[in-house]
């Protein structure tokens, strides 16, 4: 029987991800910025790093390769939320996150050409259906006419859906010739180190709520970010991009969406509902889907 290890780690991403973003709806503070948000979702990766470091007896990977392949996972994902900051402050959030959520698109670009991942006719239809099924999550009916500064807030919708789809690539290829534990490491280091950055982006002016029950709400929520980046990381390690990648990516939004619905009773849009469907079926088709011989788990 062919491992699915990957589909396991897979699905705690998922789900993990799915009720952050749910419970970031339901809890949602506008008197705490983004940019401090940032900060305490840098902090809660710690915990994990922590545990994973434990789980491999403290045997970082500290040679060049590894620290220079671990940063540029770590730069890339937090780098990239940095440059969503900006872009959502400048530009209309409605058509900002439908181009974000393309990312998969690079990482199965890229996998499939310079690692030679290959899957079936059934596993290319559920990439495709996860594909369409992502920017009609995030699609919301907007204004005409937005505050945007001209095209900036596109340019940099576009670098942020480049640096996460690069992050999903080189997490796989990095999986190759160093831990998955270490990994993660680099890329909490590198979070912690935008820490500085996110403090100096925060406008101070406005009105901040940073009473304890509030922080403690909006840590609690962020740990889950922080477990489904981590258990992202070893669906990689265990599995082909060009599968992990599109199911993670459309699953987390399908669970969020449902548990909008049950919880606060929201009505989606058709353009929602159509990507729901969408996803629930790619998501089936690509857990489904066997593997190649030529790719049974070799860790």
């Amino acid at each position: 029987m062919k491992s699915k290890k990957w589909l396991v780690f897979a699905l705690i991403t998922t789900l993990s991800w799915g009720l952050w973003g749910a419970m970031t709806g339901l809890f949602a503070n506008e008197t705490i910025p983004s940019t401090l948000v940032y900060s305490i979702w840098a902090l809660t990766m710690i915990p994990p790093c922590l545990i994973a470091l434990k789980l491999i007896a403290w045997k970082l990977d500290y040679d060049k390769r590894s620290v220079i392949l671990g940063c540029s996972i770590g730069l890339l994902g937090s780098g990239g939320q940095m440059l969503l900051f900006q872009a959502v402050n400048v530009g209309p959030a409605y058509l900002i996150f439908p181009i974000v959520s393309l990312s998969p698109i690079i990482t199965i670009a890229l996998s499939f050409g310079l690692l030679r991942e290959r899957t079936g006719k059934f596993g290319a239809l559920g990439i495709v259906l996860a594909l369409i099924a992502l920017p009609l999550f995030e699609y919301s009916a907007g204004p005409a006419e937005s505050q945007s500064q001209g095209l900036l807030w596109f340019a940099l919708a576009l670098f942020v859906m480049a640096a996460w789809g690069l992050q999903a690539f080189f997490m796989k290829f990095s999986n190759e010739s160093m831990s998955a534990e270490s990994i993660f490491f680099y890329m909490t280091i590198t979070a912690l180190a935008l820490i500085p950055v996110a403090y100096a982006m925060t406008d101070f002016t406005q009105e901040i709520n940073t009473s304890g029950s509030v922080l403690l709400t909006t840590a609690g929520i962020q740990v889950l970010n922080s477990v489904g980046a981590l258990c992202l990381v070893y669906a990689f390690r265990h599995g082909k991009a060009i599968l992990v990648s599109p199911l993670t990516n459309a699953g987390a939004p399908l669970i969020s969406a449902v548990l909008a619905i049950i919880l606060m009773g929201v009505v989606p849009s058709d353009a929602k509902m159509l990507g729901i469907a969408l996803a629930i079926i790619a998501a089936v088709i690509l857990a489904i889907e066997p593997e190649d011989k030529t790719n049974i788990e070799k860790h």
